[in-house]
């Protein structure tokens, strides 16, 4: 007789969860149903999902040979928290208390859950950026427990064996990277797990995705980075990158792999080279329900932040300049949600497009320019526009060069380039504009295309700020300002949580447009010019659930998903947040 998996043994019977899982949901379950196992002693303590540390009580101890594996106190989870918050506030350094987070996610993931839920301003930048940056450099030095998968090249043939494993049963939000360009800070190699790991800690966080739901991949085609390749200490596979026709083989190997598996997957595609990212995304997105975080969300929460913009600076969308910096696939992401939206607003799409300033690594994007790629052609400006501009230099047409000219009213960075946008060229922008709008996205911190500070300093307190991870308070006239972290964190969880609720077969680009419109609605400035652009952080919860309907609702009008009334869909949604808090056990 074949034995149970483990999946089967520690979870039996889970009305919760199951039904999550099936369209015939039942909105009465509650938190408090039991949930039945045959774990006990150091199997039931010793899985993430189902350890109770010492909440477990008098009755589990017994029930599941618990006595004398655990101190004699019964606690509680809000005991646990306060416990765990006091020893990470203790920690010198923020990748200390990452590492310690990492290790209570693989300890007990209801604690870790219920006590990020309970902290997010606090938590959410050292469980994602900044601080997963460094944990992505460093992970061969934590690395401890198992969590996701890494597909390494030389395991090619063994995909779907892996895949096969029953823990992964309940999967439907899958999150892969390959480790190139992670972040700012370039090829990680199999230290780019860190990323996956960490965006499904925030769908769940901020969604409500059940942890079981959730698969982080990590595509292991080696890595160039010589100091991961001469470290004896690195985890992943030590040799130069795949290219070409054997690393498009192989990521094909993979998607089919993962279609065969999941046929109504959720992926997600993170921190790919932008050679890599858009054309995979082209490639597949056709094929299951999927889309590049780093192109479309970033794209997303950037316009977000812009209309949130509006309400300040009252100039209408159709009449703003808008120039970026890093005209790669996230910026030409970030440029071609705006472009769409200004063309909705009435602009002729060749109207739009002059509108725009892409800057790069070798100056303004202008016809004639060699190595123009598809995504970038729509930004190319006419030469004759340009022609009698006032430059600093002959060699190309700076940033500084195009905000001295085009007047942007709008200045986006996504490039990697720690202090790119100058003092000399904040100053000319807050000479020309009355409320300059500057969103300095690139992360982790150490690659912030500006200082909020500075650009306080340098505009006279006039610049509205966005950026892409997490900044203390900046000092202005003797006040405390808080920054607006223009951070995918506001759309991903919301999109997965929509696409989710109403079974979408694909994602298009309409559905990351309702997201960013949906999240600018719930935008302070729309009841006060003073207020933050964005929602509290603390609020993503409540963010998500709207964004999730707004998704939803374009997934149904697009054709993709289940038809059902705005009380079904709302319903669906609540119906598979997950909240963190100890179920009762009972014994099978």
């Amino acid at each position: 007789m074949t034995q149970p998996s483990a999946l089967e043994q520690e979870i039996v019977i889970d009305p919760v969860l199951d039904n999550v899982l099936h369209p015939e949901y039942q909105p009465t379950v509650h938190s408090d149903d039991p949930l039945q196992t045959s774990l006990t002693g150091f199997d039931l303590i010793s899985h993430s999902m189902l350890n109770k540390g010492m909440a477990f009580s008098e009755a589990e101890r017994d029930a599941f040979q618990l006595h004398g594996l655990l101190p004699p106190h019964v606690g509680t989870l809000d005991e646990q928290i306060l416990r765990r918050l006091q020893v990470l506030r203790s920690f010198a350094t923020d990748f200390e208390r990452y590492a310690f987070l990492r290790d209570l996610q693989d300890s007990n993931e209801t604690l870790f859950y219920a006590m990020l839920v309970q902290n997010l301003e606090e938590l959410l930048p050292l469980v994602y950026t900044p601080t997963v940056g460094e944990g992505c450099q460093r992970l061969s030095e934590i690395w401890r427990k198992p969590r996701g998968l890494f597909l390494s090249y030389t395991n090619k043939d063994k995909i779907r064996e892996i895949f096969a494993d029953t823990r992964y049963d309940r999967v439907r939000v899958i999150v892969v990277s390959d480790g190139e360009r992670i972040l700012g800070l370039g090829d990680q190699g199999a230290g780019g797990m860190g990323i996956p790991i960490g965006k499904l800690s925030l769908y769940t966080a901020c969604a409500g995705i059940h942890p079981l739901e959730t698969l982080p991949i990590l595509l292991d085609v080696g890595t160039n980075n010589a100091d991961r390749l001469n470290n004896p200490m690195y985890i992943g596979w030590s040799h130069e990158r795949i290219r070409g026709a054997e690393y498009d083989a192989f990521v094909e190997e993979f998607v089919a792999a993962v279609t065969e598996r999941w046929p109504n997957v959720l992926l997600q595609w993170e921190d790919f080279a932008g050679a890599n990212a858009g054309p995979l995304l082209e490639r597949y997105r056709d094929r299951l329900c999927t889309f590049n975080d780093d192109i479309q969300g970033t794209a997303a929460v950037a316009a977000a932040s812009l209309l949130s913009a509006i309400n300040v600076t009252g100039i209408p969308l159709t009449e703003q300049r808008i120039a970026f910096l890093g005209a790669g696939s996230a910026g030409c992401g970030i440029a071609s949600l705006l472009h769409q939206a200004m063309v909705d607003a009435g602009l002729s799409a060749a109207e739009a497009s002059k509108r725009f300033y892409a800057v790069d690594r070798y100056g303004l994007l202008v016809e004639g320019m060699a190595d123009i790629r598809p995504a970038q052609a729509l930004f190319v400006q006419n030469k004759q526009d340009v022609a009698n501009w006032v430059r600093t230099s002959s060699d190309g047409i700076s940033l500084l060069d195009v905000v001295t000219n085009a007047k942007p009213t709008v200045l986006i960075g996504v490039s990697g380039q720690a202090g790119a946008f100058s003092e000399p060229v904040v100053r000319m922008m807050a000479q020309q504009v009355e409320r300059p709008v500057i969103f300095p996205l690139s992360n982790p911190t150490s690659k912030s295309e500006a200082k909020p500070q500075d650009l306080m300093n340098w505009t006279n307190g006039k610049a509205l700020i966005g950026t892409g991870t997490a900044f203390p308070p900046v000092l202005w006239n003797g006040e405390h300002h808080e920054i607006n972290q223009t951070n995918n964190s506001y759309i991903f969880p919301g999109v997965g949580l929509g696409v989710l609720a109403v079974s979408a077969r694909r994602i298009t680009d309409a559905m990351f447009m309702a997201a960013g419109k949906a999240l600018a609605d719930l935008s302070p400035t729309r009841l006060d010019k003073t207020a933050r652009l964005l929602p509290p952080v603390e609020e993503l919860r409540a963010v998500s659930v709207a964004v999730a309907q707004a998704v939803a609702r374009q997934a149904q009008a697009d054709g993709i998903a289940d038809q059902c009334s705005d009380a079904e869909v709302l319903a669906r949604i609540k119906a598979l947040v997950w909240e963190p808090v100890y179920r009762p056990y009972q014994r099978v």
